[in-house]
């Protein structure tokens, strides 16, 4: 399967680009910075590759014509673009926006980004409807918004969307199981791994019952 993934040099699409290639994919790892993007045999250069299935294009996410030869023949892009810190932010409103924007421009239709449990409480057991309330409201408000705003970004563009809701996502290595729902949060959502969250939309990207669905993943 040809993937493209947005945010490959982050935990989280570093997982996703080791993982992918493994699997036999075809991975499009779009970057600003290369030297950044960790591979087997080390750091990638500009216009090269230590993996034969992986291509690395260099791009700024928020330029939709820049971006558009990068989902060119996708059968599968993945956003793991998201805010870094607690300022006020709008990188995951603007990078689905021109991501959109791109996957029309080239006819591509599938599309995975990934956002947070913090947005709803559906699905919540009684701990987390007490806390994540106020947490909404002060430490995450920021990043809440934006991830918020990026939903509706997904949700209105007309593709085949998936949008993936993680708790906090931990540097751990892989569980190898994980539970998930659709259209809700999990009860005790904690956290995840990175890995497994990677491995998680990896399997997802061909399931029909994912498709314009909120896909919610915990340990």
């Amino acid at each position: 399967m040809h993937i493209t993934v947005f945010g490959a040099t982050g935990g989280t699409g570093g997982s996703l680009v080791r993982q992918a290639v493994a699997a036999g994919h075809q991975v499009t790892a779009v970057v600003r910075d290369p030297a950044r993007l960790a591979v087997t045999g080390g750091p990638a250069e500009p216009g090269q590759s230590h993996q034969p299935q992986l291509v690395v294009v260099t791009a700024d996410v928020l330029d939709p014509a820049a971006i558009a030869p990068a989902v060119a023949g996708a059968e599968a892009v993945i956003s793991a673009i998201g805010p870094r810190g607690t300022s006020p932010t709008t990188v995951s409103q603007d990078s689905a926006a021109a991501i959109v924007t791109a996957m029309h421009a080239t006819g591509t239709g599938r599309l995975v980004t990934i956002s947070g449990s913090i947005v709803t409480d559906a699905g919540d057991d009684l701990l987390l409807r007490l806390v994540k309330p106020l947490v909404r409201r002060t430490q995450l408000r920021h990043v809440c918004a934006d991830m918020r705003r990026a939903e509706e970004e997904v949700r209105h563009s007309g593709l085949d969307w998936t949008i993936m809701r993680p708790p906090r996502l931990t540097g751990k290595p892989a569980a190898g199981h994980y539970r998930t729902a659709i259209d809700r949060n999990l009860p005790r959502d904690f956290t995840i791994s990175r890995e497994d969250l990677a491995s998680c939309i990896l399997g997802l990207l061909r399931d029909p019952e994912t498709v314009r669905k909120h896909v919610a993943v915990a340990n």
